[in-house]
């Protein structure tokens, strides 16, 4: 397995789990110029354990399971891949949430708060 370079590393990149277009079309209304996201709604996408750690965060959709289950992805993040790469939820209900707080995700909101939070955490995530 390759290592990562310390070019990748300081590449400004997030991940978005969700099909929701409006949504993503949203989000990416926000992002600063010099960030890339990566849509996904499968972490095998993204390669192996080492590709996924190069990301600054992720986005995902709780109210999605057509496409991906988010409780798997949160456990494969934490526990296969033992990895503490900022989750970052939006919608889902008051049982999703509590689950995937149980599986270690980080943060939860509505559509609109993820969108006011957003910038904020592209500042955090800047270095």
């Amino acid at each position: 397995m390759p290592s990562p370079t310390i070019e990748l590393r300081l590449q400004k990149r997030l991940i978005f789990m969700s099909t929701n277009i409006d949504f993503q079309a949203s989000v990416e209304a926000l992002i600063p110029q010099d960030w890339t996201m990566s849509v996904i709604t499968d972490l095998e996408d993204l390669g192996e354990w080492n590709e996924v750690l190069l990301f600054r965060f992720l986005l995902m959709d709780l109210d999605e399971f057509d496409a991906f289950d988010p409780l798997d992805v949160i456990r494969q993040i934490r526990m296969q891949y033992q990895i503490n790469i900022p989750v970052f939820c939006f919608g889902g209900d008051s049982d999703i949430q509590d689950e995937m707080r149980l599986s270690r995700a980080d943060r939860f909101f509505s559509q609109q708060q993820m969108l006011d939070s957003l910038p904020q955490y592209f500042a955090q995530y800047n270095w």
